[in-house]
């Protein structure tokens, strides 16, 4: 099988492509998806692989590829494109001589987890509280009040009245006023209260267990 080499602007640099270098490599589209391993290159295709035991491929057009750093080839496509535009049923088998050189190589992938700690914010309620303080309070007052006074002038001589005098006990009201003391309650601002955040860092350590995996070389039995 012949893989041919291709220089293609990305950018404005220009980028050079080894692609028989390119096979039993990972690749990855723009936003990271993992589309497999490069099974193939053709003059307009590139055919990636993914998955062991449930596998599918990609059969990606050729002119989308960004860039090979040696280990990973990038592909200008996202996920979403990458599952609805580029996935095909499995191709056919290559010729016997191609068999036997695709058999002589099978990449197996070691798989590890990784500690990827990320922040969120959680919110938490600092409380004020305010409690009533009741007490006694005394406040003085001056009160005016009339009384009845009662003064006698004689006359020098008796002046002619058309009154009659009263024929019975008779009650003459007089009003008197005076002065009482009315409480109302005014409130005031005695004091202001600031609260303030500041914001505080500190280090704290995640501990997690990961399991990643080994090989292990069975003899022939």
């Amino acid at each position: 099988m012949e893989y041919n080499n291709v220089e293609m602007d990305s950018d404005n640099e220009s980028t050079t492509i080894e692609w028989d270098n390119v096979i039993k490599k990972e690749a990855r589209g723009a936003d990271d998806y993992d589309l497999g391993e490069v099974q193939e290159v053709t003059d307009n295709h590139i055919l990636t692989q993914k998955g062991i035991m449930e596998k599918k491929w990609f059969q990606i057009p050729k002119h989308l590829a960004q860039g090979f750093d040696g280990n990973k080839l990038i592909l200008n496509i996202i996920e979403s494109d990458a599952k609805n535009l580029y996935v095909i049923d499995e191709p056919h088998s290559p010729p016997n001589d191609e068999i036997q050189n695709d058999n002589s190589e099978t990449t197996v992938p070691l798989i590890e987890e990784r500690l990827e700690p990320t922040k969120r914010e959680v919110v938490e309620e600092a409380k004020i509280i305010k409690e009533p303080v009741r007490e006694t309070k005394q406040v003085e007052m001056e009160l005016t009040h009339e009384e009845l006074v009662i003064e006698r002038k004689p006359l020098d001589e008796p002046r002619p009245t058309d009154q009659n005098p009263v024929e019975s006990r008779t009650e003459i009201k007089i009003p008197l006023k005076r002065e009482e003391i009315e409480v109302n309650k005014q409130s005031y601002v005695k004091e202001e209260i600031i609260a303030k955040k500041k914001p505080i860092t500190e280090t704290r350590t995640v501990s997690e267990e990961v399991t990643s995996e080994k090989v292990e070389e069975l003899g022939k039995e």
